[in-house]
C-alpha cells in the first residue's frame, strides 16, 4: 500500500464509520422492526376481526388488548416503552372515538389526525430554520442544536429529512381522508393498514441517505466533558502553583 492509498482507505472507513452510527441512531429513534410491528399488529387485528364478525366491540377490545400485552412484554424484559406506550395510546384514543360515535372508522381518526399533524409540523418548522427531524434526532447523535449553528452541512441534511418526512406524510393523509369520508370500513380499514410502513420505510431511508452524505456532528456531550476536565485540571495546577508559592513563604516566618 503506498502512502496515496492510505489517505483515501481512512476516509472510507470513517466513512463506513459515520453511515454505521447513522443507521443505528435512526434504529433507536424509530424503534426499528420491533417498534413497526407494535405499531401495525393492533390495527391489524382490529381490521381482521370487524372484517369477519363485524363487531366493533370485539375489535376494539381485542386492538386494546394485544397494545396493553406488548407494554407489558417489554415492561418484563426491562426495554423501551416509549413507542409501547405510545401506540396504546393512539389505539386508546381510537377505541375512545369508536364508541363513542359507533363508527369503525374512527377508531383510524386520531391516528390520522395526528399524522396530519406531524406532516404539518414538519413544513412548518423546516420553513422557519428549525427542522422537526433535526430536533428529534440532534440528541440522539449527542449534537443537540449544534448543527442549527456550528455545522451547516447536518443542518441542510435536516432539513432535506424534515421536507421527505413531511411530503410523504402530506400524500399518506391525501390517500386516507377521501377514503375516511367515502369507502367502506373494511376498504378504509385495509388500505390504512397497507399504508403503514412503506410510507414511514421510505422517509426512514431518505433521511439515512441524507445523513450519511452530511458531515459527522459534533458532539456536544464529549466537549463538555473535555471542558470539564479541563476546568479541573487547571484549577488543580492552580492549587498546586498557590501551595508551592506559599511554601517558601512559610519557611522564610519560621526562619
Amino acid at each position: 500500500m503506498t502512502s496515496l492509498d492510505k489517505p483515501t482507505e481512512d476516509a472510507q472507513d470513517a466513512q463506513r464509520d459515520a453511515r454505521a452510527v447513522t443507521e443505528a441512531a435512526l434504529f433507536e429513534a424509530f424503534g426499528g422492526v420491533r417498534g413497526m410491528v407494535e405499531t401495525v399488529v393492533p390495527g391489524l387485528l382490529f381490521v381482521t376481526i370487524f372484517t369477519i364478525n363485524k363487531d366493533l366491540h370485539w375489535s376494539a377490545i381485542a386492538a386494546l388488548a394485544v397494545s396493553l400485552l406488548l407494554v407489558a412484554v417489554r415492561l418484563v424484559r426491562r426495554d423501551t416503552v416509549k413507542h409501547a406506550f405510545s401506540g396504546v395510546f393512539g389505539v386508546a384514543f381510537g377505541v375512545v372515538f369508536a364508541m363513542m360515535t359507533g363508527n369503525a372508522k374512527d377508531f383510524y381518526l386520531p391516528g390520522m389526525l395526528y399524522t396530519l399533524g406531524l406532516a404539518v409540523a414538519y413544513i412548518v418548522t423546516t420553513l422557519v430554520g428549525v427542522p422537526l427531524i433535526g430536533l428529534m434526532l440532534g440528541p440522539v447523535f449527542k449534537e443537540n442544536l449544534s448543527w442549527r449553528t456550528r455545522n451547516p452541512g447536518r443542518k441542510k441534511a435536516y432539513t432535506k429529512a424534515s421536507w421527505a418526512w413531511g411530503l410523504i406524510l402530506l400524500a399518506k393523509c391525501a390517500v386516507l381522508f377521501p377514503l375516511y369520508w367515502w369507502g367502506g370500513t373494511t376498504q378504509f380499514g385495509w388500505v390504512l393498514i397497507a399504508l403503514k410502513i412503506p410510507p414511514f420505510l421510505l422517509a426512514v431511508w431518505l433521511t439515512w441517505v441524507f445523513l450519511a452524505k452530511a458531515p459527522p456532528p459534533i458532539d456536544v456531550f464529549a466537549e463538555m466533558e473535555a471542558e470539564e476536565q479541563a476546568e479541573k485540571e487547571r484549577k488543580a495546577a492552580l492549587a498546586q502553583e498557590r501551595g508551592e508559592t506559599a511554601a517558601p513563604a512559610r519557611h522564610r516566618r519560621e526562619a
